[in-house]
Parts: structure tokens; sequence; C-alpha cells
């Protein structure tokens, strides 16, 4: 078939078509490399991700082991016993009759028992016993306030912990007037008299 010839129409009008177009730049060549840093391995295995750190846990939300065993609790006790304070007083009675009362060889005129008294109780009985013994001409009582509950040897306390109440208010209303006037000597007690569950007072010479 023969190519047909573009009129003189037809070619005026491409001429104007062709003066507003732009020449495009030349393709590259699809198959010419032009990368500069080094070109992977096909046949490599592709790398394993790093582990991320894992952060430690707060210390509230670790739990102890159930077999971790467990510390024993101590009980701490830094008061000083009655007696050992009592027994580092000086002596001011006569040195061999205080020899002989702490051997438990002296026996005591009277005697009171402050068990089963609250503090007030006692405090008025002791008072008026003493004061009335020393009255009467009396030298040597004995005081019996028991040793108190003892604690257990699970108890912990933040302050010096003591059994026995009475135990240690008395040797201070003994040191209190009326009754620091008329008392001499104050010691725990030989065992055979009580021990440490009672006092030696000895009271001075009435005038």
């Amino acid at each position: 078939m023969p190519r047909r010839r573009l009129t003189e129409e037809e070619r005026e009008l491409w001429l104007r078509v062709a003066r507003t177009a732009t020449r495009l730049q030349p393709s590259p060549d699809p198959r010419a490399d032009t990368r500069t840093s080094p070109v992977p391995d096909p046949q490599a295995k592709a790398p394993t991700p790093a582990a991320r750190p894992v952060a430690p846990l707060p210390q509230s939300f670790v739990r102890p082991s159930a077999t971790k065993p467990i510390a024993p609790r101590i009980r701490v006790d830094l008061a000083k016993p009655v007696g050992e304070h009592l027994a580092q007083q000086p002596v001011r009675m006569d040195r061999g009759l205080h020899k002989t009362m702490m051997r438990g060889k002296l026996e005591p005129e009277a005697r009171i028992d402050l068990h089963g008294m609250t503090v007030a109780q006692a405090h008025s009985a002791l008072q008026g016993f003493i004061l009335s013994a020393h009255a009467r001409g009396v030298r040597l009582v004995l005081v019996i306030t028991g040793k108190g509950r003892t604690k257990g040897r699970d108890h912990v306390a933040p302050m010096p912990s003591r059994a026995g109440v009475l135990k240690h208010e008395v040797p201070q209303w003994l040191r209190m007037a009326p009754l620091s006037a008329v008392v001499m000597e104050l010691r725990e007690s030989h065992r055979s008299h009580g021990g440490t569950g009672a006092y030696y007072v000895y009271l001075r010479k009435r005038r």
C-alpha cells in the first residue's frame, strides 16, 4: 500500500506542535551499574537482628524465691537488767551484814507480795508497808514483785524491752520520797527468797 503524504495543512499543524515540544534526555542503559558502594552477595544469608537488651525489673516487682531460707528474727534488748544495775551501786549498810544477806543467810523480818495488784494498788500498799515496818523498828523486809512475763523468742522491739512492770517500778518508788528517807539498801534477793522476782529492802534505824 503506497504511503500517503501529508497535506499542507497537516504539515503546518505538525510544525506548530513540534515547536512547543521539549527534547528529552536519552534514557541510560538499564544494564549499566553506577553504584559505588559494595554490592551484597545475593547468595549470602541475611544477618540475624541483634537482640535488644532487656531492662531489669524494679526491685518491687522481683518475687523472692519460695525456697530461699528466712533469716531468724533476733531479739534485741539493750536495757540493763535491774539486778545488774543495783549490784553496781555502792554498799551503804555494814559490809559483813551485806554479804550475809546476799547469801540468803539473813532472814527477812517482814514481807509483802504485790502479785495481782495494779500499779496504783501496789504503790499504795508498798508505801504503807515500808513506813509501817520502819515505825516498828524492822530492818530487813522482802518485797515480792514477780519476774513478769517473758517476751517470746520472736519478739522484736525498736526500743529496749523489759518484762514486769512492778519489778521495774518498785526500785523507783523506793528512791522517791517519802520512802527514800527510810530505805538504806536495795538489792535483788537470793534465790532462796525469790531471786530476781523479789527485793531485799534494808531500812534505816528508827530515831
